[in-house]
């Protein structure tokens, strides 16, 4: 048998996380304009070349890849939500250059074109695979979609402005696989309290659908508040602007939130006169993440809306 070595690539430096975590707020921030791998590098602070591999190797997708799933999947979100929407202006808002170039992407990725495409059955589908993810004693039960119209746990929609915030975020890949998101949380909170940002608003926001988005694609940042902060290591900056939430406060388990999900999106969303943005969804939390445990939240949950 040989003992001779296989070389293998060393791990990449800490600070490529930050670096490709730039690359990915920018690509969201402007995934309905034109992109390409020379401006996304040169935000990275790498050459093209150099950039190209390390996205890979962070992002599991090359950079055209992830453009394009991130576009067809808001495509989807678009189609789920806002179904007054042709499918030229759902094709532009998640910056295909033509419904031709949509139709034809789509159809490769999901086998047929956009027209014919069944959006229940795949967010059934992804919503069955989020209730076994987020209830590892099997009930499921407590997760069934909330049916339009009904309400009973009598939530009310406050609409609230909220200021543009400078965010301090540690990124989570895969947020439903084990306990991820709750290690950041903890590596946050150290990293805040010796700032003296420890009691400042915290916030958790997920990126994708996870009703449309494949589980293990989705993305999940935990945040707080900050002055200012400069990306370090894992610790990346983002700001928000200006937006107006819908704002429903929740306290209790995972069952109540997800209800509040499911009435928020639809039963009062489809009534109001408002649609939401390409914001992310916040969990607000009142007080400190996890504060009351894992299985009891005290939290706003926010959805950034603008008028239709």
């Amino acid at each position: 048998m040989s003992t001779e070595s296989v070389p293998v690539d060393p791990p990449l430096p800490v600070d490529y996380v930050e670096r490709v975590n730039l690359a990915i707020d920018y690509i969201v921030q402007h995934l309905d304009q034109r992109i390409t791998l020379d401006v996304v590098a040169q935000v990275a602070c790498f050459s093209p070349f150099h950039f190209h591999r390390v996205f890979r190797t962070l992002a599991g997708e090359t950079l055209k890849q992830f453009v394009r799933r991130l576009r067809l999947e808001r495509a989807l979100h678009l189609m789920a939500h806002t179904p007054k929407r042709s499918l030229t202006e759902v094709a532009l808002a998640s910056g295909f250059s033509s419904s031709s170039d949509f139709s034809r992407t789509f159809k490769q990725r999901y086998g047929v074109p956009p027209s014919v495409f069944d959006i229940d059955t795949h967010r059934a589908q992804s919503r069955a695979s989020l209730n076994a993810a987020a209830t590892p004693f099997g009930e499921t039960n407590l997760l069934e979609r909330l049916p339009p119209g009904e309400n009973p746990d009598g939530f009310a929609v406050t609409l609230r402005e909220l200021p543009a915030r400078t965010v301090a975020y540690i990124r989570v890949h895969k947020p439903f696989e084990g306990e991820p998101v709750i290690q950041a949380a903890e590596r946050l909170l150290a990293w805040a309290d010796a700032r003296g940002d420890g009691d400042r608003q915290w916030l958790g926001y997920m990126w994708d659908d996870p009703e449309i988005v494949p589980l293990e694609k989705c993305r999940y940042d935990v945040g707080v508040e900050v002055d200012d902060v400069q990306p370090d290591g894992e610790i990346g900056r983002i700001e928000f602007p200006p937006m107006l939430v819908a704002q429903v406060p929740i306290r209790g388990t995972i069952d109540l939130e997800q209800r509040a999900i499911d009435w928020v999106w639809g039963t009062w969303l489809p009534r109001s006169a408002y649609v939401p943005t390409d914001q992310p969804s916040f969990e607000a939390w009142m007080g400190r993440p996890f504060a009351h445990g894992l299985t009891h939240y005290e939290l706003y949950l926010q959805l950034p809306v603008t008028r239709g």
